[in-house]
């Protein structure tokens, strides 16, 4: 089987992220905990991220038949990760709380912190329609 994806899982994809995305990047704890969050605490953050996000792929969007598509469910996590993370920065930017010129740390700390929950967002939207 080959890998698909189209505009509309990319839609899915934006949609989902943006519904979990907007709310949590409205919080200053969110904000904050960008600037404090220590790095090996925010890897892990990153990899229990990406834990979920493989779960639940490999469940509900794969339906666990994913033998003829490692390459296809592995691009699925990365792009959808990647879409949510793209969300995160241009709603944080819009609300003047990446500050990517002055403190580029902060900035991708606080994007990680809150692309977490809003790629389970993101993947469950997508996975309304299945492979």
């Amino acid at each position: 089987m080959k890998f698909s994806f189209n505009v509309e899982d990319a839609s899915q994809i934006f949609v989902g992220a943006f519904a979990l995305a907007v709310p949590i990047a409205f919080s200053e704890e969110a904000w904050k905990l960008g600037e404090t969050l220590p790095t090996p605490n925010l890897l892990m953050l990153f990899t229990l991220s990406l834990i979920f996000l493989s779960l639940f792929t490999y469940e509900s969007v794969f339906q666990r038949d994913i033998k003829s598509r490692k390459l296809g469910f592995l691009l699925r996590i990365v792009i959808a990760y990647l879409i949510t993370a793209l969300v995160v920065a241009l709603v944080l930017f819009c609300l003047n709380k990446l500050p990517l010129m002055t403190d580029p740390l902060v900035s991708l700390k606080r994007i990680i912190v809150i692309t977490m929950p809003a790629s389970m967002g993101a993947i469950i939207v997508d996975s309304f329609d299945k492979e």
